[in-house]
């Protein structure tokens, strides 16, 4: 119960009203109490009248008189002049004094109590003003056991109110809460349950129907929301069509593309001038479709399995690529160097280690031979405490700014002309997939520096 809504709402109805009695019940006790003796003082007040009609009245009817009065003593104080107008033997000496003629609202609280909690019977004497001025001053001496006798009587009867109070409150408070709150929350968490089941059924959409403006502002929310998500959802399923339908189509296309590659190296033997010519931009060209094709479908590959990390030869895994970046090079004055410890390991899948660096590095060199300039490559790896560090840098011509605004965004503009840009989004997953990050740390005309950092925490080899 203490976990619904409606039932916390029950108990905190009742705590408050409880607390709203508490407050109402110390004043209205204190005042029963100034009542009580009030009543007290005018009795005995009209109990010494009869002494006034007669000046020898017998001991007897005094007795009776103070009895029906419910004191021990009647002081009267006329023409400042204190007269003892009856009186019989006291019990017990007189136990505390209480003036009533103009106490404060602490005072009688305060007084009130103490009575309450009163362990045994006291002899109190209590001082006011007369009625319709029968004096200056009334004073009479009394048991207090029964003020707190009647104290308590008037408590309990305080205590059963305020209790059904709060339990009728509080049950009408559940049932509005029930009716206003709780039945419309349930239908919004119906509709979305209905929702996750199938959030591409746009019937499953909620129609906002609350006429409690918070609640219908939530379901005009959940509605949007599940709108916007239903359309991405169908937008992605598409993409996903579509990206099945490219891969397809790249494995088809690079296949025949190979094969147009074997052919080109027939044509670029022939002696036909026009052919040595046009042989060339023709290998280019089928190179670079053969290229993006690769590309595409390794970025296509959604099924790309986590790192197998294990303790790899940093070394021996850059000297790879640099020997295949050589190769490619061919004639062109670019220079490779390493700045890398022979001993450093790094915590790494080694092949996918090799994919982010040899996409970085061949980024490198194809940009640097772009320029038709000689150039320079260098790879250099450190480490700390916290994480190994890769700096790849180049002396090439800096990445365009279309490239440096699609950064990280596949098909948005490639580092060089007839580029796809994939190469830098499948090293950056990579390097995501262990844990690091892929940063692009300067570009310029003077060069490009890209940094791969990944993390040593919960090293368990």
């Amino acid at each position: 119960m203490t976990n619904s809504l409606s039932g916390r709402f029950l108990i905190l109805t009742i705590i408050f009203v409880m607390l709203a009695e508490i407050f109402i019940f110390v004043p209205s006790v204190a005042r029963f109490r100034e009542d009580y003796l009030l009543a007290r003082l005018e009795r005995a007040q009209i109990a010494s009248l009869a002494l006034e009609a007669d000046d020898m009245i017998s001991p007897a009817l005094e007795s009776e008189l103070l009895r029906n009065a419910e004191v021990y003593n009647v002081v009267l104080r006329r023409d400042q002049v204190r007269q003892l107008a009856l009186s019989s033997p006291l019990p017990s000496p007189i136990a505390e004094t209480y003036d009533l003629r103009d106490p404060s609202g602490a005072t009688l609280i305060m007084d009130a109590l103490r009575t309450l909690f009163l362990n045994e019977n006291r002899i109190i004497r209590v001082i006011g003003d007369p009625v319709r001025e029968g004096g200056l001053l009334i004073e009479v001496t009394m048991d207090e056991m029964p003020l707190r006798h009647a104290l308590l009587a008037y408590g309990w009867n305080i205590l059963l109110l305020s209790a059904a109070i709060s339990i009728i409150t509080a049950s009408l408070l559940f049932v509005a809460v029930q009716i206003l709150l709780v039945r419309p929350i349930k239908g919004v968490v119906t509709h979305m349950q209905a929702y996750a089941r199938s959030p591409e059924d746009a019937r499953q959409i909620i129609t906002p129907t609350a006429s409690v403006r918070e609640l219908r502002d939530a379901e005009e929310s959940l509605q949007m929301m599940q709108t916007q998500l239903t359309g991405a959802l169908k937008q992605k399923e598409r993409l996903a069509q579509l990206g099945g339908a490219v891969a397809k189509v790249s494995h088809d296309l690079r296949n025949i593309l190979t094969s147009a590659q074997l052919f080109t190296d027939r044509i670029e033997s022939s002696d036909d001038p026009l052919v040595k010519r046009m042989a060339p931009k023709l290998v280019n060209s089928i190179t670079r479709a053969v290229n993006l094709c690769e590309t595409t479908l390794a970025f296509g590959r959604v099924d790309e399995p986590a790192p197998s990390l294990t303790r790899v030869n940093i070394a021996k895994i850059v000297a790879e690529v640099i020997d295949s970046e050589r190769l490619a090079a061919g004639d062109d004055e670019i220079s490779f160097s390493e700045d890398i410890p022979a001993s450093m390991t790094m915590r790494a899948d080694g092949e996918q280690l090799y994919r982010v660096i040899f996409n970085l590095v061949r980024n490198a060199r194809q940009a640097i031979m772009a320029t038709g300039k000689p150039g320079e490559i260098c790879i250099q790896a450190t480490e700390d405490d916290q994480s190994w560090r890769l700096t790849i840098t180049d002396t090439g011509p800096g990445l365009p700014k279309k490239a440096q605004e699609y950064l990280f965004q596949p098909f948005q503009g490639g580092a060089r002309k007839g580029g796809s840009g994939l190469g830098l989004v499948i090293a950056a997953d990579l390097v995501r997939g262990h844990g690091g990050r892929l940063e692009l740390q300067r570009t310029d005309e003077t060069g490009t520096v890209f940094m791969v950092q990944l993390p040593k925490d919960d090293i368990a080899l």
